[in-house]
């Protein structure tokens, strides 16, 4: 029979004990030892009993518990209100609880392939993985926990959190929207109108912003003639993204007396993205962002969305401001920091052209008007303006003009002031570092704005309207002193940088463009000189027709070639090959992919009807809408050959924006 060992060991101890007590005192009085003994005997048979009973009561408490506790068990199982699943490795159903008909239309049978239920739930996905994740089915929506019960078992548990998702789409499309919007070529279009021309023009652009708003739902207000701010909802917001702000396109159809279309731009921020909330806040971004779309030439809209600045529109052309008001006042702010600085250095991108070349020996001129001591800070990587470079340093006064990228780290100066031309995104500068060292910079540059922009500069000179940072410079000396003059060298410099960025003028050229040209040419500009510097030799001639041999051709007007091998001056030649490429019957963009020194460069022309610039920037890099180019770091040229065309194609199919 059981016992309750722990018990009854005990008390067979004593009753041991006990025993040889009384034999040791039948050896003096049996008469004694014999009641003795009888006692023991009861007591052991009453001991005996006590156990049993208690083993039995124990036992029947064991029963009562572990049956309610299995009860409990299958009741929690089959009734809790999540739906659990079996699921073997092959995605089929092993067992499941009754409350997955809460979730589905019956219990589905055993066995039952888990896709015949919910199609778009994978299970090679999460297989012998532990974690949730939230999927729709139909109208509902499912969180799903999941983790393995065995080496070939999963359990799925199911909560259904439709409402919860619900709340979570109308608090996005609930959102606050602030747009700051502004008529971005005012000046132009309004310039020569009558009073009742002027008011007509303003009147219908407010028609088509008031009709565009009614559909969205939106309000506008006016702050001045050429700016509004707009509020929206982030659903508003999500409608007008998938019409493309077809708005832009309804303005640029109204043009002014003198014949130009008007444009319009617009920064946006949108309520909860990066814990923006207050309304002031909003208005800040959208203002900022106005200010991105505004450097980037206009015609469009920037708006941060999930973290990153996204660009809609850009399509028309950044429009030449012909009046040189801007010019004059930043030649006389850039007189005053050179002024005070005790030392002047100059820099462009890595791997530099002549525009970038040129624009700093127009900055070095002005600083040597000054008696400053100046230096222009060179790569490692100069192949492309190697005769430039060699052209300089034949002459006695610019021999201590040019420093190399390994000789930054010995530069000290109490006041320094940085001058960075044709560049604003600092992993791109020739030496990235050396903008944390210099605290005071100065940013002259005709690219359009990228999100990626030098920090607190001290003054920003953006203009990409001009053909070169070479054309912007010159503009500049033309105000810095009545009494500079440049040197037959340095306006020579000046002129290849606009020759090289406006392919001999037929790019990007505006009057602007030639008042430059014609007051360099005036300065000593030699075009024999310039086309000296841009020969090349045999190999380089061999190595250009190699690039457009193997170019293909892409439906939708988009010919890609990618550079057989590495030479030193490749930048170059790809540039070369892809102007080439643009001039063939049907093509509208061209995109030259070429092996660089630990890098992938991609060298992008396009006629005008796709802005090759924002696919330089998704690649890092960036331009004009119909010039521009981007460095990968590492990566293979095969695989970035095959993302740059389905990017392309994508954006010529209109599926990416």
């Amino acid at each position: 029979m059981p016992k309750n060992l722990s018990a009854w060991l005990d008390l067979v101890i004593c009753l041991v004990v006990m025993a040889a007590l009384i034999a040791v005192l039948y050896m003096y009085n049996p008469s004694l030892a014999s009641m003795a003994a009888i006692l023991w005997l009861s007591l052991a048979v009453f001991a005996r009993e006590r156990c049993a009973y208690r083993q039995k009561k124990l036992t029947r408490y064991a029963d009562t518990v572990i049956g309610s506790v299995g009860e409990m068990v299958v009741y929690a199982t089959e009734k809790i209100p999540h739906g659990i699943l079996m699921i073997n490795k092959e995605g089929r159903i092993e067992w499941t609880n009754d409350s997955i008909t809460d979730f589905l239309d019956k219990k589905p049978e055993m066995d039952t392939d888990i896709n015949v239920i919910w199609p778009d739930l994978n299970i090679e996905e999460i297989w012998g993985e532990e974690g949730e994740f939230v999927f729709p089915a139909g109208s509902r929506f499912f969180r799903v926990r999941h983790r393995m019960v065995k080496d070939d078992l999963m359990a799925l548990y199911i909560r259904d959190v439709t409402r919860f998702e619900e709340l979570k789409t109308e608090y996005k499309n609930n959102r606050a929207v602030v747009l700051s919007l502004q008529i971005d070529n005012f000046d132009e279009v309004t310039q020569g109108l009558t009073e009742t021309e002027h008011a007509n023009l303003l009147m219908a652009v407010r028609k088509a912003l008031d009709e565009w708003l009614l559909g969205l739902g939106g309000l506008i207000r006016r702050v001045r003639e050429d700016l509004y701010m707009v509020l929206l909802t982030r659903s508003a917001l999500d409608k007008a993204i998938a019409e493309k702000f077809e708005i832009m396109d309804k303005i640029r159809q109204i043009e002014g007396a003198n014949g130009l279309p008007v444009t319009i731009s617009a920064g946006g921020a949108i309520a909860g993205e990066e814990d923006r909330a207050d309304m002031a806040a909003l208005d800040e971004e959208a203002k900022a962002k106005l200010d991105l779309a505004l450097g980037r030439g206009g015609d469009q809209v920037a708006i941060m969305i999930n973290g990153k600045t996204q660009f809609f529109g850009g399509r028309a052309k950044a429009v030449e401001r012909h009046t040189r008001v801007k010019a004059r006042v930043v030649a006389l702010a850039c007189r005053e920091i050179m002024e005070a600085a005790d030392v002047i250095y100059v820099m462009g991108h890595v791997r530099e052209d002549f525009d970038a070349f040129g624009a700093a020996m127009g900055v070095a001129r002005m600083a040597r008007h000054l008696k400053k001591e100046v230096h222009i800070i060179l790569s490692n990587q100069t192949t492309a303006i190697a005769k430039a470079v060699a052209m300089f340093e034949e002459k006695e006064e610019y021999k201590d003009l040019f420093i190399r990228a390994d000789e930054v780290d010995n530069i000290i100066a109490l006041s320094p002031v940085l001058f960075i031309v044709d560049v604003h995104v600092p992993n791109i500068f020739a030496v990235p570092n050396i903008a944390q060292k210099i605290p005071k910079i100065v940013v002259i540059d005709h690219h359009r704005r990228s999100e990626n922009f030098v920090k607190n500069p001290l003054l920003v000179y953006l203009e990409p309207s001009a053909s070169s940072s070479s054309e912007l410079v010159t503009e500049l000396i033309l105000y810095f002193s009545e009494h500079m003059k440049l040197g037959k060298l340095e306006a020579t410099a000046l002129y290849s940088g606009i020759v090289v960025d406006t392919k001999n003028f037929a790019v990007q050229t505006g009057v602007r463009t030639f008042e430059a040209a014609a007051y360099l040419r005036r300065a000593g500009a030699d075009p024999v000189s310039v086309r000296q510097m841009f020969k090349q030799d045999y190999d380089a001639t061999i190595a250009l027709a190699a690039i457009m041999a193997r170019a293909k051709y892409n439906e939708g007007g988009l010919i890609v070639s990618v550079a057989p091998e590495f030479l030193p001056n490749m930048q170059v030649l790809a540039a070369q090959a892809a102007d080439a490429l643009l001039t063939i019957e049907n093509v509208s963009a061209s995109i030259v992919i070429f092996p660089l020194k630990n890098a992938v460069g991609i060298s992008a022309r396009s006629t005008g009807d796709l802005n090759v610039q924002v696919i330089m920037e998704h690649f890092g890099g960036g331009g004009h809408q119909n010039v521009a180019a981007a460095q990968i770091e590492g990566g293979d040229i095969e695989q970035i050959e095959k993302e740059v065309v389905d990017f392309t194609k994508g954006i010529l199919n209109g599926t990416k924006e």
